[in-house]
């Protein structure tokens, strides 16, 4: 381990945190969850793409409104609206790349961060469907949450394995 002065820390911080928070197709912050589904892949997929069910697995959820676009579809442009207490925030969703049952590709933009999300969705039998996910921040603006990303990344990886978690007891609750 090497030890480098309080001097040269400082500088090396102040010469790596315009590259970490540098706007222009940087990757911020990527994580990725899975988790396998005791369900056949159809059944995962149609609750997965049906914007009725958010609810049921996102906290907050409030509801979808379509902007522009055919829902579902790629291009299609969504505002999406959550509650967490007195806190309201607003989501715009564009689908990139809707390619269900297998995977279903999305770019999220909030005035203060954006994120792209990737789904993949795979048999292992006929009963049993893994979920995998692939989030990657490619812009936050505030320095407070620009921190805890870097300090306590599992801020933000915690809620998506909420939702996987949440998704697979709602999904494996339905008969059909």
């Amino acid at each position: 381990m090497s030890v480098i002065s309080r001097k040269d820390y400082h500088s090396k911080i102040n010469q790596e945190l315009p590259t970490l928070y540098n706007s222009t197709n940087q990757t911020y912050m990527k994580f990725k969850g899975s988790i396998d589904i005791n369900k056949p892949l159809p059944m995962v997929t149609k609750y997965f793409a049906d914007p009725k069910y958010l609810g049921e697995y996102q906290e907050g959820f409030v509801k979808k409104e379509l902007e522009s676009g055919v829902a579902g579809e790629d291009g299609a442009i969504s505002k999406m609206y959550y509650k967490s207490g007195k806190h309201e925030m607003e989501l715009t969703e564009t689908i990139t790349a809707n390619r269900l049952p297998e995977s279903f590709e999305a770019h999220y933009h909030h005035i203060q961060m954006d994120n792209t999300m990737k789904c993949t969705f795979k048999a292992l039998s006929e009963n049993c469907t893994r979920y995998e996910t692939e989030v990657e921040y490619t812009r936050i603006n505030w320095i407070m949450p620009r921190l805890m990303a870097i300090l306590f990344p599992g801020m933000y990886k915690k809620p998506a394995q909420r939702w996987l978690n949440n998704f697979k007891e709602f999904v494996e609750k339905q008969d059909s």
